[in-house]
């Protein structure tokens, strides 16, 4: 009499199955880190491009306000940002600024509008994020805020200093 079998049996059905969910298990785990790295790497890219034509309006602004004493270059910049800045839907002016960012003076800082992202090629932004830009003419630089944030940090200085 021959003992015939055709199958598998119940113990390696089990271990097999104990196999896949171990595996699955840390491909999960992993895969959330890939995710949360690469939403982290979107974030960055859109403040750089963001900070990039912002820093063509502080360049242009600059040109048009010129060469002269500190007086006339006060006289000019008021004008010049409001032509540059905000005029023809380009940026809004900030009134007051949320006190998680730390920022005192909202004089120079303007949002980013859903005209201004279309206008700079930046239409894949989401609607609901909203950006702060916060221009120093005396040395050209620019800071960008997310006002979502990551990790309560909220500016690109800060996100740039984050290693994951």
């Amino acid at each position: 009499m021959k003992n015939k079998t055709n199958g598998i049996t119940l113990i390696s059905l089990v271990i097999t199955i104990i196999i896949l969910t171990i595996l699955a298990g840390i491909s999960i785990y992993s895969g959330k880190d890939i995710i949360k790295k690469a939403k982290l790497e979107e974030l960055k890219t859109n403040m750089l491009l963001i900070q990039a034509k912002a820093r063509e309006y502080v360049e242009e602004a600059n040109f048009k306000i010129g060469i002269g004493t500190e007086e006339e270059k006060n006289e000019k910049t008021v004008n010049v940002r409001k032509e540059i800045y905000e005029d023809t839907e380009k940026l809004r002016p900030a009134q007051e600024l949320p006190e998680k960012l730390g920022i005192t003076d909202a004089s120079a800082c303007y949002y980013l509008t859903p005209e201004a992202k279309v206008r700079w090629g930046l239409e894949k932004l989401q609607d609901e994020e909203q950006y702060l830009i916060k221009f120093n003419e005396k040395d050209v630089s620019v800071e960008i805020y997310n006002l979502e944030g990551y990790q309560e940090k909220y500016s690109l200085t800060e996100i740039d200093q984050i290693e994951e």
